[in-house]
């Protein structure tokens, strides 16, 4: 099973950035980012796998998702944050390759980390 750590969260100003950090234990084919807000579903952020990098519109021209395949871990580069991306974050990571209509549901990951709260305040 792989370890998936994640670091990086904390408090904000909207406007301001964050970046997240996620590291793997085992071998990934599929890293990614989901996040769930109080009171809400888990829903996709974004996915790097293999050279594609998909995102949730409501990320688009905002947050960057990047991996250092030598360091085993992906990032997810937050900028322009809004109030409403406040959430707990959580990495996730499949050891396969995801077909592209997996990509945004959680059942495609088998693997996820502890989750790290990102709070933006107005």
């Amino acid at each position: 099973q792989v370890q998936l750590v994640e670091s990086g969260g904390g408090l904000a100003q909207a406007g301001g950035s964050l970046r997240l950090s996620c590291a793997a234990s085992g071998h990934t084919y599929t890293m990614g980012w989901f996040r769930q807000a109080p009171g809400k579903d888990r829903e996709f952020v974004a996915t790097w796998t293999y050279g594609n990098t998909y995102y949730a519109d409501s990320v688009k021209g905002r947050f960057t998702v990047s991996r250092d395949n030598a360091k085993n871990t992906v990032y997810l580069q937050m900028n322009s944050l809004k109030p409403e991306d406040t959430a707990v974050y959580y990495c996730a990571a499949n050891t396969g390759r995801l077909s592209s209509d997996l990509i945004s549901f959680a059942r495609g990951y088998c693997c996820w980390g502890q989750g790290t709260q990102v709070t933006v305040s107005s």
